[in-house]
């Protein structure tokens, strides 16, 4: 029987396992609530070159050895991060728990940043940076979140700039471990073969040297949508088109029920897009929805690739499904939906790197893990009539946020979308 264990170290920190019978192996990580959103203006990019400066040595370790000591027992050890958290994570076999956790430790506080290692890793990033820059879709998302929050933390790419990459110092870094990695924000978690005393008491002598809270802190500005517009045209065989509205944060009424329309809309081969533009009209590859939220905010978005040739049949055919989906669905539609969760959530049960990632991020939202019957609770009083309404205030009379690169001579201005999603201006309905 699976068992989700919490305790709340005297620092601060938090520890929470859950025992998954019948595995010999463990994912274990610390979780930072803390990502780029964090960053002060100077620091455009910084969160994600700590991520990466954590495993260029520390006092007690060269690179290679941080490398070599978790791959000598068969593990693999990484790290990611996003705008509002930032994850180090192992994969190991239980008996090489306590590994785990002192290498995890030890680049999380005794990280050495040394002047040529930080060096050698900007220039690792510059050529991410680069590769992202040369990826339609990558630059399609990146301007997308820019252009939906012009001008603010929340919308800048998290791989920052090269001006900015280049001119970060190891006090710099520091200065924003400090401020950031504190034990207030701090996830200790484990799925798997787990013993969570044992975790704990290793915690509790390995971490102990994370600062508390600190008494002054820079405070993430609240989100502000602005929505907008951005097009850059490339000699591309597709156009990449992203197409979004202002969502919902991950605490308000509404956050379950814009997840469960993103699925209606199109959240897989059996969704109204996928069905009506690919396979109906054929006139894309990918067609699909999305929904994130964020502490404060959200955006809803939908996302195609496709042939310039078909892009004035392809937006005016995403315009009146999401007509149409204010309009009516299905209580299929919305049960399909349910299950299809419902089977994600499950599957994570079998895998404890999923495992150890939701919880971290449940702990890091709601405070407590969250049990998969509570989830599907927090489903169930989801109605067509409450969707509807919700499709009604998500896109219409709202500022859409348009993203396209590519062969865009074909595609429409924004305003003119902007008049069609108006209710008194939707256009016409378009015949197959």
């Amino acid at each position: 029987m699976m068992k989700v264990e919490r305790t709340e170290l005297a620092s601060g920190l938090t520890v929470v396992t859950e025992h998954m019978p019948h595995l010999e192996s463990v994912a274990l990580g610390v979780w930072v609530k803390s990502g780029s959103r964090d960053e002060q203006a100077s620091e455009h990019g910084i969160a994600h070159l700590l991520e990466h400066m954590a495993f260029k040595g520390t006092k007690n370790r060269t690179a290679r050895q941080i490398a070599e000591e978790i791959e000598n027992v068969g593990g693999e050890v990484n790290a990611a991060t996003s705008t509002e958290s930032t994850s180090y994570y192992a994969r190991i076999l239980k008996d090489d728990v306590p590994l785990a956790i002192d290498i995890l430790a030890d680049i999380l506080t005794e990280s050495a940043f040394d002047e040529g290692e930080l060096e050698r890793e900007k220039h690792v990033i510059l050529q991410e940076i680069g590769a992202a820059n040369d990826t339609p879709d990558d630059v399609v998302f990146d301007s997308f979140a820019a252009t939906a929050y012009r001008d603010q933390t929340i919308g800048r790419p998290i791989l920052g700039t090269p001006e900015t990459v280049k001119s970060f110092t190891p006090d710099q870094i520091r200065a924003y471990l400090a401020r950031n990695y504190t034990t207030d924000r701090i996830f200790i978690v484990a799925a798997g073969a787990v013993d969570h005393d044992s975790i704990v008491k290793q915690v509790e002598e390995r971490f102990a040297s994370i600062p508390r809270k600190p008494n002054l802190s820079v405070v993430a500005q609240p989100a502000r949508y602005t929505g907008g517009e951005f097009r850059l045209t490339r000699d591309l065989m597709d156009a990449q088109f992203l197409l979004g509205f202002e969502g919902r944060a991950y605490h308000v009424r509404d956050f379950y029920a814009s997840q469960i329309l993103a699925n209606v809309l199109g959240g897989g081969m059996s969704s109204r897009l996928f069905q009506e533009v690919r396979e109906h009209r054929g006139l894309c590859y990918s067609v699909y929805a999305f929904h994130w939220g964020f502490s404060d905010t959200g955006v809803f978005g939908i996302h195609a690739a496709t042939g310039t040739e078909d892009l004035p049949e392809l937006v005016p055919v995403i315009l009146q499904e999401l007509r149409k989906v204010s309009d009516h669905i299905d209580d299929s539609e919305i049960e399909r939906a349910r299950s299809q969760i419902r089977a994600q959530l499950l599957m994570a049960q079998e895998s404890p790197a999923a495992r150890a990632g939701q919880i971290a991020r449940q702990m890091m939202l709601y405070g407590r893990p969250i049990s998969n019957s509570e989830m599907m609770d927090r489903l169930a009083g989801i109605t067509p009539e409450r969707l509807t309404d919700l499709a009604g205030r998500l896109f219409f009379d709202a500022k859409p946020t348009l993203s396209a690169v590519g062969p865009l001579e074909n595609l429409v201005p924004l305003k003119e979308i902007a008049a069609s999603l108006s209710h008194g201006g939707f256009a016409a309905p378009i015949t197959a």
